[in-house]
């Protein structure tokens, strides 16, 4: 718990003239939940983007677990296990939980698939997470509701051992059972040690699970707060800009 599993030092990127992260310093803590909250452009997306490897900061520092890194691809952040699970989530209908969790990484023995043993860690993978929600492994995801579908992308990085989940958005057009359902699995992943990452327009949701509070405001990190120090109507007043760091250290 000293040592945060990820730590951004100063980090900016641009695009042309336009200065969208303007020496960003963000940390996260192995069993903790991150939360990232802002307006639209403040940076998150951008933000994400660069520890994923889709589109590399221009400066600063990135270190991982102590170490100073590179990620200029997405095979070098799924290397370090940083894993992200994107709004659209990257499931594919056609294909069932157990394919969708194994797609592009399956297991082989000569030139057939080893589907026992996918099964097998797809199984442990969703009773790590204490899902009870899905019938059956062979399910295809067509046929699952919305927070299912967010279950299988969120296990799908418990089989890739990810130390880093980033979570864009995961409960966006779900109902409220779906979402609870959701952000329970949140929990959980990160009670399993695994460093969380959460983006998110939904105060309610990052009140619910989160352990800390990063506000980002025009590409500068306004405020670092511990959710059991802060409350909704200041969170709102950092994200609009009505509201400081300087204020509340005065």
């Amino acid at each position: 718990m000293d040592r945060p599993i990820i730590e951004l030092q100063h980090t900016t990127k641009s695009f042309g003239p336009v200065k969208v992260l303007k020496g960003i310093n963000l940390t996260a803590y192995a069993g903790h939940v991150t939360a990232l909250v802002g307006d639209n452009g403040a940076g998150k997306s951008t933000l994400i983007k660069g520890l994923s490897g889709v589109q590399p900061y221009d400066g600063g520092t990135v270190l991982f677990d102590g170490e100073t890194v590179n990620i200029h691809h997405p095979r070098e952040a799924s290397r370090l296990g940083i894993e992200v699970v994107y709004q659209d989530l990257a499931l594919c209908d056609n294909l069932d939980i157990v394919q969708n969790m194994f797609l592009g990484r399956e297991e082989t023995s000569g030139a057939t698939f080893e589907e026992g043993d996918m099964e097998v860690q797809a199984a442990a993978a969703l009773q790590s997470l204490n899902v009870r929600t899905v019938e059956s492994l062979h399910q295809k995801v067509a046929s699952l509701s919305g927070g299912q579908r967010q279950t299988v992308a969120i296990a799908r990085s418990v089989v890739k051992q990810a130390k880093v989940v980033i979570l864009d958005e995961p409960t966006a057009a779900l109902g409220v059972a779906q979402t609870e359902q959701v952000l329970n699995l949140v929990r959980r992943l990160a009670d399993s040690g695994v460093a969380v990452i959460i983006v998110s327009h939904n105060l309610q949701d990052v009140f619910k699970v989160a352990d800390e509070i990063n506000v980002l405001y025009l590409g500068t990190l306004t405020a670092r707060l511990k959710t059991s120090d802060t409350n909704p109507n200041d969170v709102v007043g950092y994200i609009t800009g009505t509201k400081t760091m300087e204020e509340v250290a005065s």
